[in-house]
């Protein structure tokens, strides 16, 4: 792409403009936050994916910010703030600063099981690929 298609832009204006970068637990990628542009990353929490920091994400996230010297504004930036302008949606509305927090939100889940359960209602682990191509024929109406 030549100068031209990029109006007149360097590639990292195009890319500060159009691009939102995400982090699950990347110490290398917040203390380059700088070169990436703070107002273009946020952090993920993935939750219930098994790959997710859950449920130690609070602490976690906490380490990889102190190691990094992170200020306050910038970890509102990467936690919440960011993800509310690029998405234009504003989470306030509908639950309380004050009561999304981690410590009010963990105080919320108490008597709900939050553990980490498999949701698999297979007993050996998961349908043969017999029963998967059986599945997807019935859905599709595939009678071959």
């Amino acid at each position: 792409m030549d100068r031209a298609g990029l109006r007149g832009q360097a590639a990292l204006g195009v890319f500060r403009e159009h691009f939102l970068t995400c982090f699950i637990a990347d110490p290398v990628g917040v203390a380059t936050r700088h070169q990436i542009g703070v107002d273009n990353i946020c952090w993920e929490a993935d939750y219930p994916h098994s790959d997710s920091m859950w449920p130690g994400a609070p602490e976690q996230l906490e380490e990889v910010f102190t190691s990094n010297a992170v200020p306050d504004a910038e970890i509102n930036k990467m936690t919440f703030e960011n993800a509310m302008r690029w998405y234009n949606w504003d989470p306030f509305t509908h639950i309380p600063k004050e009561q999304a927090t981690v410590g009010a939100l963990r105080k919320a889940a108490e008597g709900h099981d939050v553990s980490i359960q498999a949701l698999s209602k297979h007993e050996h682990g998961g349908a043969n690929f017999a029963d998967f191509a059986a599945n997807a024929k019935e859905l599709t109406g595939n009678k071959d």
